[in-house]
C-alpha cells in the first residue's frame, strides 16, 4: 500500500460553485448573535419558554439529522451541484426544499424563546429570513438550471423552509 501522498488522486467531477450565497451564512450568523445580546441570566425561566424551547430543538435535530442523511455526499457549504448531481425529494425533501435551514430556524427560534425578549427576537428572526433567502434563490437558481421541469414541479409542489406557506 502506498503511502497517501503517493496515491493518485481521482480527478473529481466538475462543479458548479456560486460563492454568493455566503453572504446569506454572515445575515444568518447576525441573526443567531443578535439573539444572544439580551440580559438573558437577569430572565425568570418560565415553563412555557422551556416547553416551547424543547419542541423546537426537537425539531431542528430531526430535520438537521434526517437532512444531510437524505443529501449525502451532495451536502456542501457553498451553493453548488456537481456533474453527478441528483435532486433529492426523500425523507424530509417530501415536506420542505430546505429541511436544513428549516433546522436553523428552529434552532433559532428554540434560542429566542428561551433566551430573548421579543424586541431582539424580531431582528433576529428578520436577519436570519433575509440570510436564508439568498441562500434559497442562490441554490434554486442552481438547481433550476440543473434539473429544469423537474425542479419546477418540485418547488410548486413543496414549500421552500418554512412549511405551509408557498
Amino acid at each position: 500500500m502506498l503511502p497517501f501522498f503517493l496515491v493518485h488522486k481521482q480527478k473529481q467531477p466538475a462543479k458548479q460553485l456560486d460563492k454568493r450565497a455566503r453572504w446569506g451564512i454572515i445575515l444568518v450568523g447576525v441573526g443567531y448573535a443578535i439573539v444572544w445580546q439580551g440580559h438573558f441570566w437577569e430572565m425568570q425561566l418560565r415553563a412555557w419558554r422551556l416547553a416551547l424551547c424543547i419542541i423546537f430543538l426537537m425539531f431542528a435535530a430531526l430535520l438537521s439529522w434526517t437532512g444531510a442523511g437524505a443529501l449525502g455526499r451532495q451536502w456542501r457549504l457553498d451553493a453548488g451541484l456537481t456533474a453527478d448531481h441528483q435532486l433529492v425529494t426523500a425523507g424530509p425533501y417530501r415536506f420542505v426544499r430546505h429541511p436544513i435551514y428549516t433546522s436553523m430556524l428552529c434552532t433559532l427560534c428554540a434560542t429566542g424563546a428561551l433566551l430573548a425578549p421579543w424586541w431582539l427576537f424580531v431582528p433576529s428572526i428578520l436577519f436570519f429570513i433575509a440570510g436564508t433567502e439568498i441562500r434559497v434563490h442562490i441554490e434554486e437558481k442552481l438547481l433550476a438550471a440543473h434539473f429544469g421541469e423537474q425542479f419546477t414541479e418540485y418547488k410548486r409542489r413543496v414549500p421552500a423552509y418554512i412549511p405551509f406557506l408557498r
